[in-house]
């Protein structure tokens, strides 16, 4: 629904990634007062790399991580740049920079501080910053019920200045959660993990394959990372096993085992003995001197305190309508940047636009209970399609997308960003070695180059 009313609310956005850029960019745009809170000492979240891993945990255990990024020195982009930007801010070449379709994750840092420095948002964060608090002003106990609908719920944000620890504490009429979900090691349950005593780690710590140099390596997962994880292993170790849930792998995976003596697929871990050894669930075993978990990342909100209206249960925050909004809660409270395989940069970017026009009043949610079971619903269709629970916020759907873009107006994604997103999958699937620097799109390309989103600002595009 659409308003004439028009408020001007003061806004906390918490993070300074992709996400959190381009909500303060559209609540500034919408007649906000902006503060956004980032940990680190630049933009960028998940894609600032941070080489220093020496201090964290190799697995993650521990409650609040000191390492926010995940990236590793030789990570290229999985999707060809033309998807990925803003809708009215390309992710153009530019000459002097890597000029790849897949370029490296620094070319997608840089693109995210040009964004912030034509829109002007750098004023807008305050930096080495961590967020220690978040909770409900003036919450004395009272039962849920007493919160929900309260047209003046205010926030207490206390935060902590990394370098002189000095905590501030301030209060917002509204919170924007935009913290990623690509930080806290998701673990698998196995049989003696506790005991082994070899080196285990998540990749979430990985970062150049020297170390493992001559090691005997088991990497858990054959995800995306656990496929680039591996690929990049096999060239400095002695051996490289991959373990996977099923041994059904792509076309691309299978040439690459091929090619690599010293590359096996494995099976499930089956349990860790003490002496080093690795047990698959097929009987087949091996004394390795690593394990690796390419297993995952976790939903982890440790500074959030809604007295347990929001809630992550096995990697479903919620509830939340749309995947961003808790009905008692918003729109007070919000999230960008929870649902996965998507196209992110332009869904974060309706999702912002969204959550600003509901804060000025231009446009208003269904009613708490209609929301509540809107959820509900989509709870049901996960179940009934079998759709693991710590599956829920995975979409792998256009439609949905551009339903939710509905809410607002905003366009739909391009034919051409569509298919460009779909044929780098199917290039990977059948290639996984060489699919980023060998394509045959190039019709598409040209379309995506000729379209308004790369002419608009009339900038020069350099050949690819």
């Amino acid at each position: 629904m659409v308003s004439e009313t028009h408020q001007s609310k003061k806004v906390c956005v918490i993070g300074a990634g992709p996400s959190g850029l381009v909500a303060a960019r559209e609540l500034r745009k919408e007649g906000h007062r902006v503060l956004v809170l980032e940990q680190n000492h630049d933009v960028g979240g998940q894609w600032l790399y941070d080489p220093n891993v020496e201090g964290e945990d190799p697995l993650g255990r521990t409650p609040s991580l000191k390492v926010h990024s995940s990236l590793y020195t030789s990570l290229r982009l999985i999707s060809p740049r033309e998807i990925m930007g803003f809708t009215d801010f390309p992710f153009s070449v530019k000459k002097g920079r890597d000029m790849r379709r897949f370029p490296g994750h620094r070319e997608l840092l840089l693109y995210l501080k040009d964004f912030c420095d034509w829109f002007g948002l750098r004023d807008l964060i305050r930096f080495n910053t961590r967020v220690a608090y978040v909770g409900m002003l003036d919450y004395y106990g009272t039962s849920t019920d007493d919160v929900v609908g309260c047209e003046d719920l205010k926030w207490v944000v206390r935060s902590v200045e990394k370098k002189t620890q000095i905590v501030m504490e301030e209060v917002f009429d509204s919170v924007i959660v935009a913290t990623g979900h690509y930080s806290q090691p998701r673990l698998p349950s196995i049989k003696g993990m506790d005991a082994w005593k070899r080196k285990q780690m998540h990749s979430h710590i990985y970062r150049v394959p020297e170390p493992f140099a001559d090691e005997v390596v088991v990497v858990v997962g054959t995800s995306l990372s656990g496929q680039d994880i591996s690929m990049e292993l096999v060239e400095v170790a002695k051996a490289v096993y991959l373990s996977g849930k099923s041994l059904d792998i792509s076309e691309g995976l299978s040439k690459v085992i091929s090619k690599h003596e010293n590359l096996h697929l494995r099976p499930q871990i089956d349990c860790l003995q003490e002496d080093g050894k690795v047990l698959f669930v097929d009987g087949s075993w091996v004394i390795a001197d690593t394990i690796m978990y390419c297993t995952g990342y976790s939903y982890t909100f440790p500074f959030l305190d809604t007295k347990g209206i929001v809630a992550v249960d096995d990697d479903r925050v919620g509830p939340l309508y749309e995947h961003t909004f808790p009905p008692s809660l918003a729109p007070s409270l919000s999230f960008i940047g929870i649902p996965r395989k998507i196209i992110g940069f332009p869904f974060f970017e309706s999702q912002a636009k969204w959550i600003a026009q509901l804060l000025s009043g231009k446009r208003t949610l269904p009613s708490r209970d209609e929301m509540m079971q809107s959820i509900k619903e989509l709870y049901h269709s996960r179940d009934v399609a079998g759709i693991p629970k710590h599956n829920t916020h995975d979409i792998a759907e256009f439609e949905y997308c551009d339903r939710y873009g509905d809410h607002i107006g905003f366009p739909h994604l391009e034919e051409w960003r569509k298919e460009l997103c779909l044929s780098a999958l199917r290039n990977a699937d059948t290639d996984l070695e060489t699919y980023r620097d060998s394509w045959d799109d190039h019709e598409l390309l040209q379309e995506a180059l000729q379209s308004p989103h790369f002419t608009q600002h009339g900038a020069q595009d350099f050949p690819l």
